[in-house]
């Protein structure tokens, strides 16, 4: 992982800087694999500083990567970036623009006194962090067979009379039980008419006979998210919906066996989209085919009709489509992926054949 300081360092010499501070906590995990909830880390040519207050000095030192000193400040930790940086010469510095509001841009520039400059490079370090290397794959991985586990599991509990919110609450349980340290989102247990709201979060809906229950979740492990979808039906569903997970079966597939190297994620959503295009749910299915995951549960790249990203081997990212029909309810199966030189592997494992309970 110590490697990652180079690649900072790459971004310094490419973007002419002295100086970049990461303070988002998805950056600072990923280029300093530390956890705690405050820092800042400032890296030049030759130095990287992780700079966090009392609580969490002894915790920073067991988990920064090689070649990154912890500095504990005092009173006000701009004061100590501005030491660092008169000490190191740093004169020109990269921030995270979206992660720092424009007060907080404020300070920085009255506090640090040799720095002449600000610049953003937040997409930079986004762009990194696409391709996953074969650790954070092997992570990603566990994350989803936590959750196609915890799928297995709660498939007995799906009965008439539960209540949305209750299956959530299993689900997110057994998969902290498996192993989770947390769920990548809130979960969505959405049945009957509510299946066809896209993010419909668990409410006190109780299931009954015929619902479709469509299941949206994910496990956090070590750091990494996965994300999943299935919809199961309780009782045997009405023709319209039995079409209806046909058709975004046959789309997610199509989408799956098309994905490769070289395109972009425009042209992977309208493999997807086309289909259930002809089949007249155009306007049924109004949201991207997927998204990239990782230490975030929505990263790069864009998989949608404005994704411009070119797909490379490495990324990992979701394949989702779905049709939603107010007043019928609604279908989505998502499975995550990661690219390689000639085909998708898919890391989420549960059966996508129609489940009746």
């Amino acid at each position: 992982m110590h490697n990652r300081l180079e690649v900072l360092r790459n971004i310094l010499e490419e973007e002419e800087l002295n100086g970049l501070v990461i303070s988002s906590r998805p950056n600072t995990f990923y280029y300093t694999g530390f956890t705690g909830t405050t820092s800042m880390c400032l890296v030049t040519r030759e130095s990287a500083f992780l700079v966090v207050d009392f609580r969490y000095v002894t915790q920073a030192g067991e988990q920064a990567f090689p070649g990154i000193e912890v500095i504990e400040y005092d009173k006000d930790v701009n004061d100590t970036l501005n030491l660092l940086c008169t000490h190191n010469r740093v004169e020109s510095l990269g921030i995270e623009g979206e992660d720092i509001s424009f007060s907080k841009v404020q300070l920085l520039r009255k506090s640090l006194n040799e720095v002449k400059s600000l610049k953003d490079v937040q997409a930079c370090l986004r762009c990194i962090r696409m391709i996953k290397d074969p650790d954070e794959i092997m992570l990603i991985q566990k994350a989803a067979d936590i959750a196609d586990k915890a799928f297995q599991e709660i498939l007995s509990v799906l009965k008439p009379g539960v209540r949305e919110c209750e299956a959530a609450l299993e689900l997110e349980y057994r998969m902290k039980k498996l192993g989770a340290s947390g769920v990548s989102f809130e979960t969505i247990v959405a049945s009957g008419p509510r299946s066809a709201l896209p993010h419909g979060v668990a409410g006190m809906r109780q299931f009954a006979a015929g619902d479709a229950v469509v299941m949206d979740f994910g496990a956090i492990y070590r750091g990494y998210c996965s994300d999943m979808t299935r919809t199961v039906f309780l009782g045997n569903p009405s023709m319209q919906l039995k079409e209806i997970y046909d058709i975004v079966l046959w789309a997610q597939t199509e989408a799956l066996d098309k994905a490769a190297e070289g395109m972009t994620g425009a042209q992977l959503d309208r493999t997807a989209r086309e289909i259930i295009d002809s089949a007249g749910y155009e306007k049924y299915f109004g949201h991207g085919l997927g998204h990239g995951v990782g230490i975030e549960i929505h990263e790069m790249p864009r998989i949608s009709p404005k994704g411009e990203d070119v797909l490379k081997k490495g990324m990992v990212f979701t394949v989702e489509p779905g049709i939603y029909v107010e007043g019928v309810g609604g279908v989505r199966i998502e499975d995550m992926v990661v690219l390689g030189e000639s085909e998708a592997k898919i890391l989420t494992k549960s059966t996508k054949e129609l489940l009746v309970l």
